[in-house]
């Protein structure tokens, strides 16, 4: 199932990850934390609202707090390290990174209209400062 919905209606549909515990608390101090703005695109309304989703844009830039460990990493899946937080690149799904060095597992999918190194890099100081190693 795709994280970011098209819907009839100009807001977004983005289905809410379910973290407990632990995952649950970080998710909602980031998402207190993110930016207002990144590579240029605003802040949005989102459906169903929930505090482990932050949309950019139309849906150009989606992220998921608390989201299950990518089912197609591998232990000897390439990692990259972007300002301390490491980020796996779905290879059946290019435009989605999750974060995977943290307590709590963060997924990000940017649309091909953003660089995806500057939206990683931006959200970099917010993961490390809400979600430890």
């Amino acid at each position: 199932m795709s994280a970011v919905l098209a819907g009839c209606s100009t807001t977004v549909q983005v289905e809410p990850p379910t973290p407990t515990g632990a995952a649950a608390e970080v998710c909602r101090r980031l998402g207190a934390i993110l930016p207002h703005n990144l590579d240029g695109a605003n802040r949005t309304i989102f459906e169903p609202a929930s505090p482990y989703v932050a949309v950019w844009g139309d849906g150009e830039i989606a992220l998921r707090c608390g989201v299950p460990r990518p089912g197609s990493m591998t232990a000897t899946a390439e990692v990259l390290d972007v300002n301390g937080v490491g980020w796996f690149r779905d290879p059946q799904r290019p435009a989605l990174f999750t974060a995977v060095n943290r307590s709590a597992y963060v997924e990000v999918t940017i649309s091909n209209k953003h660089v995806s190194g500057a939206v990683l890099v931006d959200l970099a100081d917010p993961i490390k400062k809400t979600i430890p190693e």
